[in-house]
């Protein structure tokens, strides 16, 4: 198993990153660890990523950060947000890419992602 980290950031402040959360991207997997005192560590496999979406306020436009929101067909949790990284938009475009790429390794489509009641009609 390849344990090469393809990307990592801390949540930032302004654009400093001074924070107890720390983001991770090796071995088709996102790690997120955060807490000093009490931590608390979670792993998403990224084909289990179904939507990713970026939100920018103000603030983070003029300190160069922003806000990713993965939308996830996991178990605990159905959204998680990188919070003020670094990059944002090039961030999410590398996840997007490693998620399709995920996906293909382990041939997954669409279809698996959703549950019976799942209807175009709908």
């Amino acid at each position: 198993m390849d344990n090469k980290v393809i990307w990592q950031d801390r949540k930032h402040f302004m654009w400093f990153p001074f924070s107890f959360t720390k983001y991770q991207i090796k071995n088709e997997r996102l790690y997120q660890e955060t807490g000093l005192i009490s931590t608390h560590y979670d792993e998403l496999l990224l084909y289990r990523i179904t939507d990713l979406c970026l939100q920018r306020n103000l603030a983070q436009k003029i300190f160069g950060t922003g806000t990713i929101i993965l939308y996830t067909k996991a178990d605990s949790s159905k959204e998680i947000h990188l919070k003020n990284i670094k990059n944002a938009n090039e961030v999410k475009d590398l996840i997007s890419s490693l998620v399709e790429e995920a996906r293909d390794k382990k041939k997954i489509v669409g279809k698996e992602f959703f549950d019976d009641s799942y209807s175009l009609n709908d």
